[in-house]
């Protein structure tokens, strides 16, 4: 074993428990510091994978921009107290039911893959610049893109009405 694959076993470890404490943590306020620490391991994973644009974007985007949106929301809607209970209701049995149905298949598809390494193909020394990410970005994905943006806006101006109106 070697020092990349320590890491990658330490970063998928820490990914997966602060993932977990963002799915478990009472309050709000937890699971979004819990969610940024995902995010920057995650970048770490993509440092270790030779992505440093993809990790800078995650760190810059993800961990920096639409964390603070949703920290944002969360102390303008005024979640920041922890639940009462936990009540059992039928959506959230039908939704448990449904993650584990989920992982159950997801755990098939990847017992049933062939132990083979994928041929990635040639490789540029352009792939995986900004150059390159920009124009596919602003070419290809510009709907998407702009869609997700949109998104974002409408979400950010509903929380902002849905507070308004407690205020």
């Amino acid at each position: 074993m070697n020092i990349e694959q320590a890491l990658f076993g330490a970063f998928a470890f820490l990914t997966l428990f602060s993932a977990g404490v963002v799915i478990f943590a009472k309050s709000p306020i937890n699971s979004a510091m819990a969610l940024v620490s995902t995010f920057f391991f995650l970048a770490g994973i993509y440092v270790l994978l030779w992505a440093h644009t993809l990790a800078a974007m995650q760190v810059l985007v993800y961990a920096g921009a639409i964390m603070v949106l949703f920290l944002f929301v969360i102390m303008l809607l005024n979640l920041g107290e922890e639940s009462q209970g936990v009540r059992l209701t039928f959506t959230r049995i039908i939704g448990g039911a449904t993650a584990l149905g989920l992982f159950a298949a997801l755990v098939v598809v990847l017992l049933r893959l062939p132990n083979t390494v994928a041929d990635l193909g040639p490789q540029t020394e352009s792939f995986g610049t900004l150059k390159t990410i920009g124009q596919a970005i602003f070419s290809t994905w510009l709907f998407p893109f702009e869609a997700v943006s949109l998104l974002l806006l409408v979400s950010m101006v509903g929380s902002v009405v849905v507070a308004k109106s407690r205020i």
